[in-house]
């Protein structure tokens, strides 16, 4: 996809790509809520493609709602390929590095992570005065967890595995990552 694309982007530089390109009719791949989120800070008109992470999928508005019944004095954060309806509870929208900011940053003593479980570790170690509760504590991204420690060792011992990519698809790819790079 990144080889057909004019410029890519991240959940922490999507704003700023999509503000960056001179058109305003855009198409945005793969996922539909941070494309909406996008479109709603921008302003441009947004073809939007579909797709979503079913990892941030199973974050829903009626488990923000009953936890912050139950949990008055709390802040939500929001991961912006949540559902629209999940981040319109957001005191807070953002990347993941920008959700570890705002978390540092925030007053309240207990956040609402919405997002994987993985963030927990972090931000517990940074903010040893504050608790975070998962939004949902099924939110585990299979994917993420295919890589392990001895994965990576692995693969800087024996150089495997590898990945071969066609010299014209890099070309192409390295161009959309590059522009992302030159705006970020």
């Amino acid at each position: 996809v990144i080889a057909e694309s004019d410029i890519c982007c991240t959940s922490s530089n999507a704003v700023k790509v999509i503000e960056s390109v001179d058109n305003n009719k855009i198409l945005f791949t793969p996922d539909k809520n941070l494309a909406l989120w996008a479109k709603e800070k921008t302003g441009k008109e947004i073809a939007i493609w579909p797709g979503f992470c079913p990892t941030h999928h199973l974050i829903k508005a009626d488990q923000i709602s009953e936890l912050k019944k139950q949990y008055p004095d709390s802040e939500f954060m929001a991961h912006p390929e949540c559902t629209p309806e999940v981040c319109a509870l957001a005191d807070f929208v953002g990347s993941t590095s920008k959700m570890f900011d705002y978390a540092q940053s925030s007053k309240a003593k207990i956040i609402i992570v919405g997002s994987e479980m993985g963030m927990l570790h972090r931000l517990k170690k940074e903010n040893k005065d504050k608790i975070f509760l998962l939004a949902n504590k099924q939110v585990v991204c299979p994917n993420m967890k295919k890589t392990t420690l001895e994965k990576i060792r692995n693969s800087l011992v024996d150089l495997e595995p590898k990945i071969i990519v066609d010299e014209e698809i890099r070309e192409r790819a390295l161009a959309s990552v590059q522009k992302m790079l030159e705006v970020s």
